[in-house]
């Protein structure tokens, strides 16, 4: 998959590139996350062999990492079954079109996207859905399946399967998949969605009261004790990543509306949508404000001005009450491309979005829904990301709850020609564990004579996981260093731990 660039289109990306610039003054930020959610359970990897696969995905990948991407949400466990190698459920219908058939040639899409993702300087999270145990397309379950080895401990609904959130057994087995995944793969992040209790259909209930009758646990109401089901489940969720790797960020991506303000509700957006709190069981605002997880991204799809869930309305209520953790924002690629800006129909929503994220004083990054709608460039949405909005790389938001610590600076930075080639080499500071051992390095370029200020993202030259990087000059000025025209540069280069504190720079 190229991106390939027509006359028209560029014309058009001119229009909303003076657009962007008209409606506000772009800010960058040297710290931010760049996210892009990479889904299955869209059949994308359906019928396509190993190789295919895994081609898509690399196309997708470099497209992204141009775009300025910095982290991948990457889905693998959509109903109780695994794109990675399982000791406890199937494989994935959506990646080889049956449950519980390896795939052929076997390859571990989790490993591989691991090892993709860290080659590129790319962060990867691992993405489950807990509670699902079956999709409604899904007409044929593994004899391993947990709906077929412990059928009570499901119920259906909506011609889905659910894991009881009001059975403990079930935290207790979701919490042993997390810690199984976390336990076997360097991954960086760990991802819940918004399936927490099932999207309600109308005429249509919840099969739990012999449930509610056993484990109330004192509670009277029915609608309480869910919530509290849940979050039992989130704080031991927590818990169980950070006691296996204290430094995978646990995150979760609820649905945009935590409450509408009507009917006495203290705290509600100016909304009428569907409700996190009372529709969904999910009491989000306990787990930023308790601390139970490290980053959250409601998922803000509307457009500017929805008569429902308008979006600005929604990114100023999340910014006013989520600030506790680390605060991203869910966008849809699509409908934020198809979407004109309110005040100028020559435009799509992007840049007024763009210019809300910069207002919000808790905002501190991005996931976009999804990865395709980037890569296939709609309303021109990546190459604005490119060209404009993620120009220059950046690195991830601090942490400071988990640590706050950074590493010793790099040693024994130098410059070597050799072959041809300008190679800026330097070595690992020590580092024994997690909290100070240095896991990538910012290379910055200041002009000769000009201060060092490494706050500034435009002089980020690179974000790598290697301790070297060629800076062989461009053939504009050729490798002759007596070119009297050539601009002469002096690098600086700073260490980064597991959750990016950043060292003090050496220069040279």
């Amino acid at each position: 998959m190229t991106r390939y660039t027509s006359i028209p289109h560029l014309l058009l990306l001119g229009i909303l590139l003076l657009n962007a610039l008209s409606i506000h003054a772009v800010e960058y930020y040297k710290r931010e996350f760049r996210g892009a959610w990479i889904q299955c359970v869209n059949g994308q990897f359906i019928g396509m062999t190993t190789s295919q696969i895994q081609t898509m995905l690399t196309s997708q990948l470099d497209i992204l990492q141009k775009d300025g991407v910095n982290a991948i949400i990457f889905q693998v466990r959509p109903e109780c079954d695994a794109l990675y190698a399982s000791n406890y459920e199937p494989w994935s219908r959506f990646l080889t079109g049956k449950q519980g058939t390896a795939p052929k040639p076997y390859w571990d899409p989790l490993q591989w996207m691991v090892e993709q993702c860290h080659k590129r300087g790319m962060e990867i999270h691992a993405w489950i859905n807990p509670y699902r145990a079956k999709t409604k397309g899904t007409t044929d379950l593994a004899t391993n399946h947990v709906a077929k080895t412990k059928p009570d401990n499901c119920f259906s609904y909506d011609g889905q399967y659910i894991l009881n959130p009001g059975i403990p057994e079930n935290r207790d087995y979701i919490c042993m998949i997390a810690a199984d995944i976390v336990s076997r793969y360097d991954i960086d992040g760990f991802h819940i969605d918004d399936y927490f209790y099932p999207y309600p259909v109308a005429g249509v209930s919840i099969t739990d009261s012999r449930e509610f009758a056993k484990y109330n646990n004192g509670f009277h109401n029915i609608a309480d004790w869910r919530r509290d089901n849940v979050n039992v489940f989130i704080k031991q969720l927590y818990e169980t990543i950070h006691s296996v790797k204290p430094w995978v960020k646990f995150g979760i991506s609820p649905f945009g509306i935590y409450r509408n303000n009507k009917n006495g509700v203290s705290i509600g957006s100016n909304t009428n949508g569907l409700q996190n709190y009372d529709d969904l069981y999910a009491d989000v605002l306990m787990w930023v404000n308790n601390g139970w997880i490290d980053y959250c991204v409601p998922q803000i799809y509307w457009e500017i001005g929805n008569k429902t869930a308008d979006y600005k309305t929604l990114i100023n209520w999340w910014d006013k009450h989520a600030g506790n953790r680390n605060l991203y924002i869910g966008e849809d690629v699509e409908k934020t491309a198809k979407s004109a800006d309110l005040h100028n129909s020559n435009t799509n929503q992007m840049p007024a979005k763009f210019k809300l994220h910069d207002e919000a004083d808790n905002v501190s990054g991005t996931v976009l829904w999804y990865a395709k709608s980037v890569t296939d460039n709609i309303g021109n949405y990546g190459s604005m990301l490119e060209k404009v909005y993620w120009k220059y790389p950046a690195l991830m938001p601090l942490m400071p709850y988990i640590d706050k610590k950074a590493p010793k600076p790099v040693k024994k930075l130098k410059i070597l020609h050799t072959d041809g080639k300008t190679i800026l080499f330097w070595k690992a500071p020590k580092g024994n564990d997690w909290k100070n051992k240095a896991e990538k390095y910012v290379v910055y370029r200041f002009e000769k004579g000009e201060q060092m200020n490494i706050s500034n993202p435009s002089k980020i030259l690179a974000i790598t996981t290697s301790n070297f990087l060629d800076i062989t000059p461009s053939n504009t000025h050729s490798n002759n260093r007596s070119n009297k025209y050539a601009k002469k540069y002096y690098y600086a280069v700073t260490s980064l731990d597991r959750l990016s504190n950043e060292s003090k720079p050496k220069k040279k």
